[in-house]
């Protein structure tokens, strides 16, 4: 597997210590923040809102998402919704805030992440079948190329049924720091399949530095 694996009793708190750690060292004076959609980023998100409130000045943080659903803003299955409720509205206010419109496509949100070369931080989940952002396997995304960032992509599966927007292998790539969180005993499949070397979406996702927090019922037996 790509990165460094950590195994966790506290998911939500790892999380919200490597988010602050890498606030902390940003090299620049704003911090690029791109957020994930899935059952772990609730309890992530209001975990860093609470423990980063006298560490992290949220007007020097832009946030970005990894991948989005197309559905309305307010529909409860927008990762958009998701991150508004779980940490800006928790936290007040961001620099500045990018969500990913599929009515736009790709191309928009390719050239605004064009213009700040690096994201610092990029928050992927990983499901039961061993996608992660909307990279699902046998999908068209995953044959992305290398100068494509973001991509329009489906589940081949229909398991996941909504048309997306994804950052690519590309983009993902981009940044200094992606965290993968990982719970419960859904994913321990998956996980062993990515620890052993399986060729799933999550293992082939590469960054500068990629850590894997994995929760105690999701670690293969």
């Amino acid at each position: 597997m790509n990165g460094e694996l950590i195994v966790v009793d506290d998911l939500p708190g790892e999380f919200a210590a490597q988010v602050i750690r890498a606030y902390e060292g940003r090299p620049d004076e704003l911090f690029s923040f791109a957020l994930s959609g899935g059952s772990q980023a609730r309890p992530c998100y209001e975990r860093l809102a609470a423990e980063g409130t006298y560490t992290v000045d949220w007007l020097s943080v832009n946030i970005y998402w990894g991948d989005e659903r197309c559905v309305p803003a307010d529909h409860p299955d927008s990762n958009q919704l998701l991150g508004r409720q779980a940490l800006l509205e928790k936290v007040g206010a961001a620099n500045a805030v990018y969500p990913m419109s599929c009515e736009e496509g790709p191309d928009a949100y390719q050239l605004r992440l064009g213009e700040i070369g690096k994201l610092d931080v990029i928050h992927l989940g990983m499901g039961p079948d061993g996608h992660t952002a909307s990279l699902f396997p046998g999908s068209p995304a995953l044959a992305a190329d290398p100068g494509q960032l973001v991509a329009r992509n489906v589940d081949p599966s229909g398991r996941n049924r909504h048309p997306r927007l994804t950052l690519t292998f590309s983009g993902i790539a981009r940044s200094r720091l992606t965290i993968f969180t990982v719970a419960g005993p859904s994913k321990r499949d998956a996980m062993k399949a990515v620890m052993d070397g399986a060729d799933l979406p999550a293992g082939r996702v590469t960054a500068d530095r990629v850590v894997w927090l994995v929760d105690r019922d999701a670690m293969p037996t």
